[in-house]
């Protein structure tokens, strides 16, 4: 006779056992150390995307996978259990009406700083990069680009700017000759971002949780897009008012096409879709 399964169980027929505790565990985890808020919807995912840490690892169940994590603060095991649950769903001039106000905004200034608060695999700051260098009419533009990301694990993806063919196959002839270098013999069907690019663009690890950024500011263009919907209320405040006094004062702020930081924000205002300047009234410190 079968009986009912347990109710805390979240997967059945599984490599390592996943309860709804370990799922909570893990959501609390997360939030703490990466400000990333977990639905419930996302139980699968964290099992997929955790299992392979504990084969890497060899620990035999989540319970001491977590434990460990928690025992030990400063564990190397972090960075990895961020990189695993960090979602890098990125392409070359993804959502394209930005970059032309992007170009119409830097092209008449004698050196133009740019924040994209994440990089993810680089498609985003190389694709800022080609629009600087098309404003500006040169492959050497007086611009500088800080790329960021949590994740050290796409990051190095990004500064070795090598892609498949596949990723630039909506990109224009015209374009591709110009920034990409297309690979021959064992590296045929890839290509690479010509070094003119690459140099635009410091890649740094950074946590938009951290206290501090090291980050210098005055940044003519800040990019956050798609990355505020993971994040709560208060958390999205937070973020929003550390941008705030890093944005020269005709600064632009560029966000996803779900968010709305006008929720989040009275020190900005919108200028465009998706896109925001400063406004004259402090960051709403609460998130409501």
């Amino acid at each position: 006779m079968k009986t009912a399964e347990p109710q805390n169980k979240l997967s059945s027929a599984k490599e390592f056992d996943f309860t709804t505790r370990d799922f909570d565990r893990v959501r609390g985890l997360i939030y703490q150390r990466a400000g990333i808020a977990l639905a419930d919807s996302k139980q699968e995912m964290v099992y997929s995307r955790l299992a392979r840490r504990l084969r890497a690892t060899g620990i035999v169940s989540f319970v001491t996978y977590l434990d460990t994590l928690e025992k030990q603060q400063e564990s190397n095991e972090w960075e990895a259990f961020v990189n695993a649950l960090t979602t890098n769903l990125t392409s070359f001039f993804r959502e394209a009406h930005h970059f032309p106000i992007l170009a119409e905004h830097v092209k008449q200034r004698k050196e133009v700083s740019v924040w994209c608060s994440a990089a993810s695999t680089g498609e985003e700051p190389y694709s800022i990069a080609i629009t600087l260098c098309e404003a500006y009419g040169t492959l050497t533009p007086p611009a500088q680009i800080i790329a960021t990301d949590i994740d050290t694990n796409v990051l190095n993806i990004a500064a070795a700017g090598v892609y498949p063919m596949e990723r630039v196959e909506k990109m224009s002839p015209e374009r591709l000759k110009r920034y990409f270098l297309r690979g021959t013999g064992a590296q045929s069907g890839m290509v690479r971002l010509r070094p003119e690019l690459r140099k635009l663009i410091t890649f740094r690890q950074l946590n938009l949780l951290s206290d501090q950024w090291q980050l210098s500011g005055g940044f003519d263009v800040i990019f956050c897009r798609n990355v505020m919907i993971y994040f709560d209320k208060p958390t999205q405040g937070k973020i929003l008012s550390k941008f705030v006094p890093l944005m020269k004062p005709d600064g632009l702020l560029f966000a996803g096409h779900s968010e709305n930081f006008l929720y989040v924000s009275d020190a900005l205002k919108l200028r465009g879709k998706t896109v925001y300047e400063l406004g004259h009234s402090p960051v709403r410190r609460s998130g409501k």
